[in-house]
């Protein structure tokens, strides 16, 4: 038996993910169809699949992990693992439920909620992260293979997951993979290297596709931030680090300086002084989640509009401040596998409303 243990890196967890949401993220009928055709293609290849592709070694952060032969039965810890498998055709046995962003409480985004329809089979196990990852959830479903390459596990998490089964952890830096390296990490543990490159390949051409349906964006230096109502003194900024803000700038924004100023850290989220608000001087529009009650954005959009300091922001002061809320669109603000052909139009035309 496994025994639960309380992750050491729980605080960055719940800044990574609860706290991102907590703190302040009219599709397009092809969208479906593209989902669909890309899970269906993709089910296709993966049935392929033989051992010739095996073993391979994946480095990461705690070292290299050989897989011997294809896996059957594959578990994820941490966010959208799950859907790399889920998008090249094959259902994961078991992967964290969703605490943020569900819009039906059933513990799945919608897009994943679509790809298991299309796919059928098994209905996967649902792990309950919220305090700390069910080592004992996990050794139940008997995987062959867990991907973590987007997660914030510790060592002593891959000590303890590998004797579950292999582990793919993250590549450098906690919570900091990018969507292309997660994809080619977990492709290449399940023996489909290939077509995990022609997957992104796809992706790729759906978010140009979007861009320059949003051409405001190309030439816009976005920021991702946290305002906190009860204290206007720090302002929170998602570093280039951050898959959000990072994923924007694959896409084609451009960089802010205060995003520039932190281009050294390892940190996913800074914390800049409202004393210096000449730091967002060139910051064509912020990105926030705040909630689902637009009165309640607006109220704060007021409130920082008539802070001394946040109102000396050229953003805040012309009202050019994006508030997400706390759902699905929301949530694909770390854009994932499945949730671009889901809802990437919709996603950057927001962004872009305030520069129109």
């Amino acid at each position: 038996m496994f025994e639960k243990v309380i992750l050491i890196m729980r605080s960055t967890r719940v800044l990574a993910g609860i706290l991102a949401a907590t703190l302040t993220v009219s599709l397009a009928a092809c969208s479906q169809d593209s989902t669909s055709s890309q899970t269906s293609q993709s089910s296709e290849a993966g049935s392929d699949v033989s051992n010739e592709a095996f073993p391979v070694t994946i480095e990461h952060a705690f070292g290299e992990t050989t897989i011997e032969a294809k896996p059957e039965r594959i578990a994820t810890i941490g966010w959208s693992n799950h859907e790399v498998p889920l998008a090249l055709g094959q259902v994961p046995v078991g992967f964290e439920k969703v605490t943020w962003g569900d819009d039906d409480d059933n513990g799945m985004l919608p897009w994943v909620e679509d790809a298991l329809n299309e796919l059928g089979g098994e209905e996967p196990v649902l792990f309950d992260a919220t305090d700390s990852i069910p080592f004992e959830e996990v050794a139940n479903t008997a995987p062959d293979v867990i991907l973590a390459s987007y997660s914030g596990i510790t060592q002593e998490d891959y000590d303890q997951l590998s004797q579950i089964a292999p582990v793919v952890a993250y590549p450098e830096l906690a919570w900091g993979t990018s969507l292309d390296d997660m994809i080619e990490m977990n492709s290449k543990a399940m023996g489909l290297e290939q077509e995990g490159k022609d997957l992104i390949a796809d992706l790729d051409e759906q978010v140009a596709a979007a861009m320059d349906a949003n051409p405001e964006l190309k030439d816009a230096k976005p920021v991702f931030a946290f305002f906190d109502e009860s204290d206007f003194s720090q302002i929170g900024v998602y570093t280039s680090v951050d898959p959000r803000m990072g994923f924007l700038l694959d896409a084609g924004v451009q960089e802010a300086e205060v995003l520039k100023q932190f281009s050294g850290s390892d940190s996913f989220y800074e914390q800049v002084s409202a004393e210096n608000p000449e730091t967002f001087d060139d910051v064509d529009v912020i990105v926030t989640y705040g909630t689902e009650d637009e009165a309640a954005n607006a109220e704060l959009l007021s409130k920082m509009q008539a802070d001394p300091l946040l109102s000396r922001i050229p953003a805040i002061a012309d009202g050019k401040v994006v508030f997400l809320g706390a759902n699905p669109l929301a949530a694909s603000a770390n854009q994932s596998p499945l949730s671009i052909s889901w809802g990437i139009d919709e996603y950057l035309a927001k962004i872009a409303e305030p520069l129109k």
